[in-house]
C-alpha cells in the first residue's frame, strides 16, 4: 500500500499536524523521539518535550517487521488494535492505555505512554519481583471477557461487535506459527543443535499432535469474547509503587491480534510465559525467584475467576444461565489453559519470534531450559486430563524443568 512511513525525523510534523496530539505534546520543545519497535511488527515511537507531554506513536508497516517485504501484512490490524484499545479500556481505564487518536489513513496509533512502567518481560529477567500485577492481568481477562461475551452484553450488540472485530491475517499466523508449524516445519522453525532431538520429539509426538490440533479447532471456533490476543509479559507493562519491585500496577498493551476468539487463550499464553521465565530461574540457579513466578499461575488464575464470578452476579441473561452454568464454564476454561499453555510455550523454544526469557542464556543453560520446556509441554496435554489445579500445573513445571537443568 502506499503511505508514508514515519521516522525519527518525522514524527514532529506529524504530531504538529493532529490536534488531539498537538494538545499533549508541544512540537516546539520536543526533546526526544525514540523508535523502540520489537522488531516484529511495527514501527513505534516515543515522544517527549520538555514540559512532560508524552506520547507514544504505533504505524502499522504493510508486510512483517521481522522478515521483511516477502511477507505481506495487512496494515489494517491497527485498526483492529485501536477498536480493542478502546472497547477494553471502557471496562476497566487503569489496566488498558489511553488510546488518543487512530488515523486510519497512515495506519497509526497514538496512545498514552506509561511513563514509569516498564515491559513484565524485561523485568522477569532482571529477576524482579512486580507483586499484584498477576492479580490485575487476571482482573483484566476477566472484565473483557464478561463485557465483551454473551454473558455480559446484549446478543444483538455482541454479534455487531463480532462483526467488526474479524482479525483473519493475524489470527492465521498464531494459526500456523503457535498451532502447525512446530511440528510441520516449513523453513522458520529453529534450535541450538543439542536440542534438535527435543524438538524433533515433539514434532513426532502423536499425543501432543492430537492436542495441537484440538487447541487449534478451538482457537479457530470458540468466539466467546473479544480477546486479547497476544497477551504474554511481553505485553504487559507493569510499575512498582516504590522502588524497582513489590506492589505494583499492570496494564495490557499490544492487542493488535485481538479477535472473538476463546476466553483461556489469553489465560493460557499468561501461564505459558510465566513459564518461560520461571525455566530461566531455573537454569541460573535461581529457585526461589522460579517458585515465586510460578506462583503467577494460581494468582492469575484466581484473580480472573474471583472477578468473572463477582460479574457474573450482573449476566443479562440469568433465565437458565444459573451458578451451574458459571462453575461449567470456569473448569473449562481452566482445562483449555492447559492446552493453550502447552501450544504458547513449545513454539516459544522451536518456532519464529522466540521470548528473551530462554534467548538470552547462555547456550549450555538454554539447551537444558528449552528441554525442559519442550518437555512440559507434552506432558502438560496429557496431565490435564486428570487435574487442571493451578497447584498441579505449578508442580508439575517445577518437577520438570528442575530434571531437566543443566548441570
Amino acid at each position: 500500500m502506499d503511505y508514508k512511513f514515519l521516522t525519527t525525523d518525522s514524527v514532529a510534523a506529524y504530531i504538529e499536524s493532529k490536534p488531539e496530539l498537538s494538545r499533549i505534546v508541544d512540537v516546539a520543545s520536543i526533546q526526544d523521539v525514540q523508535e523502540v519497535g520489537d522488531g516484529n511488527l511495527n514501527l513505534v515511537f516515543i515522544v517527549h518535550d520538555a514540559r512532560g507531554g508524552t506520547v507514544v506513536i504505533k504505524q502499522a508497516l504493510p508486510f512483517v517487521r521481522l522478515v521483511g517485504p516477502e511477507w505481506p501484512m495487512t496494515p489494517f490490524r491497527a485498526e483492529r488494535e485501536a477498536e480493542a484499545l478502546r472497547i477494553h479500556g471502557s471496562f476497566n481505564q487503569k489496566l488498558v492505555p489511553e488510546l488518543y487518536l487512530y488515523d486510519s489513513e497512515r495506519f497509526v496509533i497514538a496512545m498514552e505512554n506509561l511513563s514509569g512502567y516498564r515491559v513484565w518481560r524485561g523485568a522477569l529477567i532482571e529477576g524482579l519481583r512486580h507483586e499484584g500485577a498477576a492479580e490485575l492481568v487476571g482482573q483484566y481477562v476477566a472484565e473483557v471477557a464478561f463485557g465483551t461475551s454473551v454473558i455480559g452484553m446484549p446478543a444483538e450488540e455482541q454479534k455487531l461487535l463480532m462483526s467488526k472485530s474479524i482479525n483473519a491475517e493475524l489470527c492465521k499466523i498464531t494459526e500456523d506459527l503457535v498451532f502447525t508449524e512446530p511440528y510441520d516445519d516449513i523453513g522458520r522453525n529453529s534450535v541450538l543443535p543439542s536440542n534438535e532431538v527435543d524438538a524433533q520429539a515433539l514434532a513426532n509426538d502423536a499425543v501432543m499432535i492430537q492436542a495441537m490440533g484440538e487447541a487449534k479447532w478451538k482457537f479457530m471456533t470458540n468466539a466467546e469474547a473479544l480477546i486479547h490476543g497476544d497477551l504474554h509479559t511481553g505485553s504487559v507493562m507493569v510499575r512498582a509503587l516504590n522502588g524497582d519491585q513489590g506492589p505494583s500496577l499492570a496494564m495490557a498493551f499490544d492487542s493488535e491480534f485481538s479477535f472473538y476468539g476463546p476466553i483461556a487463550f489469553d489465560i493460557g499464553a499468561l501461564w505459558a510465559n510465566y513459564t518461560l521465565a520461571a525455566a530461566r530461574a531455573v537454569a541460573l540457579g535461581n529457585v526461589e525467584f522460579a517458585e515465586w513466578v510460578m506462583s503467577l499461575v494460581g494468582k492469575t488464575w484466581d484473580s480472573f475467576a474471583n472477578r468473572f464470578s463477582e460479574l457474573y452476579e450482573s449476566r443479562v441473561d440469568s433465565r437458565v444461565w444459573k451458578a451451574e452454568m458459571l462453575e461449567d464454564r470456569l473448569a473449562e476454561w481452566k482445562s483449555d489453559a492447559w492446552l493453550f499453555a502447552a501450544a504458547k510455550m513449545s513454539r516459544r523454544i522451536v518456532g519464529l519470534a522466540k521470548a528473551a526469557d530462554i534467548e538470552t542464556l547462555e547456550p549450555s543453560l538454554r539447551e537444558g531450559a528449552a528441554r525442559g520446556v519442550l518437555e512440559l509441554s507434552r506432558r502438560l496435554v496429557t496431565e490435564r486430563n486428570s487435574d487442571t489445579s493451578t497447584s498441579s500445573f505449578e508442580a508439575l513445571a517445577r518437577e520438570t524443568l528442575t530434571k531437566h537443568k543443566t548441570k
